[in-house]
């Protein structure tokens, strides 16, 4: 771990109270209270809604600003090693954070706090949907809602897509991508892996060819963390009645092998829990992502929801655990390899090609979500309308849903939805 440099930062980061002094093996020494960890974490779980982009945006402000835990240099590479991992990044953020700060217990504490309001809140709507789900206020909110939804991933693809599609190879293989994701028979996962493939070797950077390559206990480590995924993967495979157990495996294998962001799982649930196992309709989906979406803190917490939708609080518990305990396992593994791993020019592409396959997934996805959403012409307008202010304004994700739950409540209660 490189030492804090700089000005203002690197004196509020040794002078915090508890800190002491910074050594490089994680969880040596506590170098921030486990309280005020806590309470930083546990409000970022409980108000930092918008997001991924939003989270890191909120998260950096109050490390690096506020309280000068890290430098900039050093947050921007805990977050540029969320990307060379599976799993949701601004939890692995908060879980490189902890394990920066305050060790192995500083590493649990930021992590449950950041990720258990959520799914507490997530768990609340949950019960209040499959209970209540056919009382006429709760049905026509919900109308008015999935429209909105639409309008966060549309805009949410639109604004990743001129960064990460900036090339013609890149633009070329996010098509093959998305015609591929259109066929219900191709596996999200072989997309994801394949387009990574494909890009390790096509999407290098300039010059690559020539540069070093990770050492072998580098490369080594890498193919330890890659064999995770595939251990995992097949898991599941021929599960008809979504047990407890069934629920714990499958989203510790989704936890396990999820690149992108929170809105890539949507292809994977649909995937496998609409198309091939039938254990939802594509409505009811739409409905617990939505949930998922509502509240602050992981979008993942969308687990939360459909977990509880099949298997109650013990399936809720499952699916919550399942799908964020790996992250805690690779951002322990993968602490001391951030420099190696950005220095890789093979690994740089790899995850240039996962980034494209997952812009690719997330526009596929939008387009079989649209078809469930949009029941007449004005669920149509409220998505048109939602998307046109997200694209082009930075309001929260939040004033959308909620926005939409109004006009939902209005069309319905008017007759014309």
């Amino acid at each position: 771990m490189r030492p804090v440099e700089g000005g203002a930062h690197a004196t509020d980061a040794t002078d915090a109270p508890g800190a002491t002094d910074a050594t490089d093996a994680p969880g040596a020494s506590s170098k921030t209270p486990l309280r005020e960890l806590a309470w930083v974490f546990f409000r970022l779980g409980t108000t930092a809604f918008g997001g991924p982009a939003a989270h890191v945006a909120m998260m950096r402000e109050e490390v690096v600003e506020r309280r000068g835990w890290v430098t900039e240099e050093r947050f921007v590479d805990l977050y540029g090693a969320t990307n060379l991992i599976p799993g949701p990044n601004s939890t692995e953020l908060a879980i490189h954070l902890g394990l920066e700060r305050g060790g192995v217990a500083g590493m649990l504490v930021a992590g449950a706090c950041f990720i258990v309001p959520a799914a507490v809140i997530t768990l609340g709507l949950t019960y209040a949907y499959v209970h209540y789900a056919y009382r006429p206020a709760l049905g026509d909110a919900f109308y008015g809602v999935k429209p909105a939804l639409l309008a966060i991933v549309a805009a949410a693809i639109a604004k990743l897509a001129k960064p990460t599609l900036k090339t013609r190879g890149r633009a070329w293989l996010g098509v093959a991508v998305f015609v591929a994701a259109l066929f219900p028979s191709v596996p999200e996962l072989a997309l994801l892996f394949g387009a990574g493939a494909v890009g390790a070797v096509l999407l290098r950077p300039p010059g690559a060819r020539g540069a070093s390559r990770p050492s072998a206990s580098t490369g080594s480590k890498l193919r330890g963390l890659a064999i995770v995924p595939l251990l995992s993967a097949p898991a599941v495979a021929g599960a008809l009645v979504p047990t407890t157990a069934r629920l714990l495996v499958y989203f510790l294998k989704i936890g396990s092998v999820l690149y992108g962001s929170g809105y890539v799982l949507v292809a994977f649930l649909r995937g496998d829990l609409v198309d091939r196992w039938h254990w939802l309709t594509e409505a009811q989906l739409v409905d617990l992502i939505a949930i998922g979406q509502f509240t602050p803190g992981p979008v993942f917490t969308t687990a939360t929801a459909v977990g509880y939708a099949l298997g109650g609080f013990a399936g809720a518990a499952a699916a919550t655990f399942g799908i964020f305990f790996p992250s805690f396992v690779f951002v322990v593994a993968s602490h001391r390899l951030i420099e190696r791993l950005r220095s890789s020019p093979t690994m740089g592409g790899f995850l240039d090609g996962v980034n494209v396959a997952a812009i690719a997934l997330m526009a596929a996805v939008l387009i079989s979500l649209a078809r469930a959403s949009l029941p007449s012409w004005p669920a149509a307008v409220i998505a048109i309308a939602a998307t046109g202010l997200a694209v082009r304004t930075k309001l929260n994700a939040t004033w959308f849903l909620i926005g939409g739950a109004i006009a939902g409540v209005v069309v319905r209660r008017l007759g014309i939805g």
